[in-house]
């Protein structure tokens, strides 16, 4: 139901997206989806929470197996925003949907507010590491909230454009942005 859910947002956003057309997709009755999630904000909630859990074990099971210099370490989390897993036109749209429609901004917050936090926080903590030890002086709030805001607007082209161009030419376009911000790292 959850994929399914996935799929329709994807297709029809935020508002558009029913229940009935969620069981369509799933192959079930209308009843049994709300058996299991009793309305429409609930099962947006949990496949919100899904899209999450996802996106974080995907980015942290990333930086677990980089290597220990933070260079290796920004480059593995660059490298999991654009990972199969999680990169792929109908999660892409289904996040947009939640990131784009004010009534769920508040349920966006809730429920994904610490990841975002855990996410800024980590990428803070390597472009601060990437200053100490290869002497670059930048501010590694900005510089993080640079990748960060790379990575979402490449996303962003991937969904909206009429053409889109690959995921590895995204993924490019993001280390490219990085080289100009670590010349001798990227």
């Amino acid at each position: 139901m959850i994929e399914a859910t996935i799929q329709s947002l994807a297709e029809r956003g935020f508002s558009r997206m029913t229940v009935t057309d969620v069981a369509a997709r799933a192959g079930i009755s209308h009843g049994l989806v709300l058996f299991h999630f009793q309305s429409k904000e609930n099962l947006l909630a949990e496949t919100l929470d899904f899209l999450a859990e996802e996106y974080r074990v995907n980015w942290q099971a990333a930086l677990e197996s980089a290597g220990g210099a933070p260079e290796e370490k920004i480059l593995a989390m660059i490298r999991a925003d654009f990972a199969e897993a999680v990169c792929t036109p109908a999660r892409l749209s289904a996040w947009c949907a939640f990131w784009g429609e004010s009534q769920s901004r508040p349920l966006y917050q809730a429920r994904c507010g610490a990841n975002d936090a855990l996410y800024n926080a980590t990428l803070v903590e390597l472009c601060t590491a990437m200053n100490g030890q290869h002497g670059y002086t930048h501010c590694a709030e900005q510089t993080a909230r640079l990748i960060r805001i790379m990575i979402e607007g490449v996303w962003l082209d991937l969904m909206t454009l009429e053409a889109p161009y690959s995921v590895s030419e995204a993924f490019e376009t993001v280390i490219a942005g990085t080289r100009a911000l670590y010349p001798r790292h990227f």
